[in-house]
């Protein structure tokens, strides 16, 4: 895969990488000047449920997501709609999911349907949820890191189990912008900046690197050829 796939990569995960040339700083300023504040909060709820339960099971084949747990986003956050047999756990994150210092942090359009598998459903999903408490509860940005911070130094949110893992298959997926619905990919979670002990970001490796100091991991990105409904998805060659 082209290295400057890794700029597309981290624009489709909310996740900021830093490759040189990949990003003007007129471009940057007019992607941070777009979604200055949060919107209405009804911009950022889907209207219905069942609509948003299938779009959540879409993140994965249905061979995983028929037996995950659903969570649906409501007014007080996100609560059980369809319970779940086999540990993994299918939502529909919103833009928070970025960092607090991503320009498309409050993009009302972001649907990104994701299915955690059960070792980050009990440890790295956790993270979002609070996040999503502390948005819906009006909280800025520099409160939402300090207070997720403050949840992961004092183990009011969990240690991240060796693992954890997603999948994000959804052809329907709106992952920002400029990337859309992008690739289908799965994500590794690993505690701390363990790039290079994966092998990632090297010529001819499948893995790209995230490094995510906020939530304190590194997400490996590593893209497939074929959507959760088993079509093919885009090229892998440009």
């Amino acid at each position: 895969m082209k290295k400057t796939n890794v700029a597309i990569i981290a624009l489709a995960l909310l996740i900021p990488i830093f490759v040189p040339g990949a990003t003007s700083p007129a471009r940057a300023q007019a992607e941070k000047a777009a979604y200055p504040t949060m919107a209405p909060v009804d911009q950022y709820l889907m209207p219905d449920p069942n609509a948003e339960i299938a779009l959540a099971r879409s993140g994965a084949p249905a061979s995983i997501s028929d037996g995950a747990e659903v969570m649906v986003l409501g007014r007080a956050g996100f609560t059980t709609s369809a319970k779940g047999t086999n540990g993994f756990l299918c939502i529909v994150e919103r833009s928070w999911g970025a960092a607090t210092d991503a320009p498309e942090f409050w993009n009302p359009k972001i649907r990104s349907p994701i299915c955690f598998n059960p070792a980050a459903a009990r440890t790295f999903a956790p993270i979002f949820l609070m996040k999503t408490k502390l948005v819906l509860a009006g909280k800025s940005r520099a409160q939402i890191l300090a207070e997720t911070s403050a949840a992961l130094d004092s183990k009011d949110l969990p240690a991240l189990e060796p693992g954890s893992m997603c999948y994000m298959m959804s052809k329907q997926q709106y992952l920002n912008d400029r990337g859309m619905s992008w690739h289908p990919h799965l994500m590794v979670f690993v505690s701390g900046d363990a790039g290079k002990s994966w092998g990632a970001d090297v010529p001819g490796s499948p893995i790209i690197a995230a490094n995510d100091p906020e939530e304190r991991v590194t997400i490996m990105m590593v893209p497939v050829w074929k959507w959760s409904d088993g079509t093919p998805g885009p090229s892998l060659l440009h």
